[in-house]
């Protein structure tokens, strides 16, 4: 007994042969075109928005310097949450500006600080308090994967697009199915003489 052997036919769909219908060269195309776009469009939003975010790190690391500051009152010990900070816990602090101006509020400190102990904070140009900014290191990997998520955002996003026409076209040419099959269908149930 000969085996029958069953196999998928490649780019079936791109070959000339009688049962090839228009909604199939037509989902040949949005299969094409869409991994295209995605492929494009996801490397070129990937990389946009890494180098945007690579420029925005880096600018924050520009216009963010230490300050000394002193603290305000005793550090409050530690806490369930300064457990997970590595022993720093929030307290008052008050430093000057670079205008002169003095400014107090919380930063983080060693649970054990007392009031009058130095701390260093992070301020920004007009010396509101802000966090510490990335390191350069940090900054690169972080700004790498934010290209990463945000091209891959975009290629699914633009796949799934796809997708969704390629379910509409397959619902029409169900529809097409049973209107043709309905137009040569030979009745059942009947007797034949």
């Amino acid at each position: 007994m000969a085996k029958t052997r069953y196999g998928k036919v490649w780019m079936w769909r791109w070959r000339h042969n009688p049962l090839r219908r228009r909604s199939d060269v037509v989902d040949a195309w949005i299969v094409l075109a869409a991994w295209l776009i995605a492929l494009c469009g996801g490397l070129f939003t990937g990389l946009t928005s890494g180098v945007t975010a690579d420029h925005e790190l880096d600018r924050q690391r520009a216009e963010r310097h230490p300050l000394s500051a002193v603290l305000t009152e005793n550090a409050p010990g530690r806490t369930s949450v300064s457990a997970l900070d590595g022993d720093l816990v929030r307290a008052t602090v008050r430093w000057t500006a670079p205008d002169g101006s003095t400014h107090t509020g919380l930063t983080k400190v060693r649970a054990d600080a007392k009031a009058g102990a130095p701390a260093t904070v992070w301020v920004d140009r007009q010396g509101r308090l802000t966090s510490k900014p990335l390191t350069p290191g940090d900054a690169t990997f972080q700004a790498a994967w934010t290209g990463v998520l945000v091209g891959l955002g975009v290629a699914g996003a633009l796949l799934g697009g796809a997708q969704l026409m390629r379910l509409q076209l397959a619902r029409r040419q169900s529809r097409q199915w049973d209107e043709e099959w309905a137009r040569v269908d030979t009745p059942w149930g009947w007797k034949t003489g």
